[in-house]
């Protein structure tokens, strides 16, 4: 693949113009949407040379293929992703992070290995688990905070294609080593695809620290109003074409909508800002968390004692973000008592919004997960998980005071 070099810009700007549409005939200072399912063609001679890859005036043709306000949201996702390589990136806007984060794993492992850590979002680990067998997927979890474990499953499997990770463990909030990861992986033959739906882009970036491909569940902080479904892919320039990736999503038929792709350009105008507020609350959650006598343990990124902490100060910017994850004294009886309990946060299993939402990954997110493997993962039945939204901190607080007390 030929390396394409870009223009910096910084994540302020980039997200702040999200939703300009550049060179729009009618002179429109925000993004049209482009709500239609075919483009017309001027004349068959025009359609003939487009569908054969011929030089023409057409630009599109059918919005399963591609679509101007989806690409614009495609553009600026990979453009913030990234932000610390030379080289010009791409993204594939989808329906839904599972129909992203599918679709990639299809297009570069069937019929092949891939080394999968073992604590995932409960879908994801259901379609590795059940669904990839179907098509000649060999699925091996492995604990990629074990380097040593994982060099020794890469030179133990031959035909090893993908290691599947995220950049932020869904729900127990573990960092990895992403640099030494993909240079193990790399050395074997494998790439590295990386989902950066908890860390942002605002505070980390795997393709700097090698990985190939990213994955987003665009529902969450990249929308972050909790309006749309959706998810994303993105790499490297070229990287999509040598994979036939883009193939495979016409195929499968999972590229997102105009509309959604038009409400994910309005949520990115004030990604940066939604961020740093999401990661104030979170720090002044976390250690009102710390101090409670109830809390019997917290999975915080911004906390010293975390296992990751060396790995967590190298890869993550910014702060450490809005992600909380802690155990009642009492187990899954107290932490169903304290979701009952709160008036102020939202009981929902999404995250990522501007409200503060909490739920219970062992009868929620996580409830397709087989028990034995959900629990070997570190998701105990009395795990709750919590996303800070952008409210005022003292509200959120007094919620959970109240509620604990």
């Amino acid at each position: 693949m030929e390396t394409e070099l870009k223009q910096k810009r910084t994540l302020e700007s980039i997200c702040a113009r999200a939703d300009h549409p550049g060179n729009d005939p009618y002179g429109s200072h925000v993004m049209p949407i482009y709500q239609t399912s075919a483009f017309t063609f001027k004349n068959a001679e025009e359609g003939r040379r487009f569908f054969a890859h011929e030089e023409s005036s057409a630009t599109h043709s059918y919005s399963r293929l591609g679509n101007p306000t989806v690409e614009k949201a495609e553009q600026i996702i990979a453009d913030m992703e990234g932000l610390d390589i030379e080289e010009k990136t791409e993204g594939m806007l989808f329906g839904s992070g599972m129909a992203a984060i599918t679709t990639g794993i299809m297009a570069i492992a069937s019929g092949k290995k891939i080394l999968a850590q073992e604590t995932l979002y409960g879908c994801t680990s259901q379609f590795l688990q059940e669904n990839a067998p179907q098509f000649n997927i060999e699925v091996i979890n492995i604990n990629p905070n074990d380097l040593n474990s994982l060099e020794v499953a890469l030179k133990q499997y031959d035909d090893i294609s993908l290691v599947y990770l995220e950049s932020i463990a869904n729900p127990t909030m573990r960092v990895c080593d992403l640099e030494r990861i993909t240079e193990l992986a790399h050395a074997a033959g494998a790439f590295v695809m990386v989902d950066n739906t908890f860390a942002t882009p605002y505070h980390m970036r795997p393709l700097k620290w090698g990985a190939d491909i990213v994955a987003h569940s665009t529902t969450k902080y990249i929308n972050g109003h909790g309006t749309i479904i959706g998810g994303a892919l993105v790499a490297r320039k070229g990287f999509f074409e040598h994979s036939n990736m883009k193939t495979y999503r016409k195929n499968f038929g999972g590229i997102a909508g105009p509309f959604d792709a038009w409400l994910t350009l309005m949520g990115l105008k004030t990604f940066p800002l939604r961020m740093k507020q999401h990661n104030i609350n979170g720090k002044k959650v976390a250690e009102f968390l710390f101090r409670h006598p109830k809390i019997h343990r917290i999975w915080y990124t911004g906390s010293a004692i975390h296992p990751d902490a060396e790995i967590i100060k190298k890869q993550m910017i910014n702060g450490c973000g809005g992600m909380i994850s802690f155990e009642l004294d009492g187990g899954l009886d107290a932490g169903i008592e304290l979701m009952n309990r709160l008036k102020f946060a939202s009981l929902a299993v999404s995250l990522g919004t501007v409200d503060t939402l909490i739920q219970h990954p062992a009868t929620m997110t996580h409830a397709v997960m087989k028990k034995e493997i959900r629990e070997s993962a570190g998701i105990t039945d009395g795990l709750v998980r919590m996303s800070v939204g952008i409210e005022s901190a003292e509200d959120i607080i007094a919620d959970l005071k109240q509620a604990l007390d």
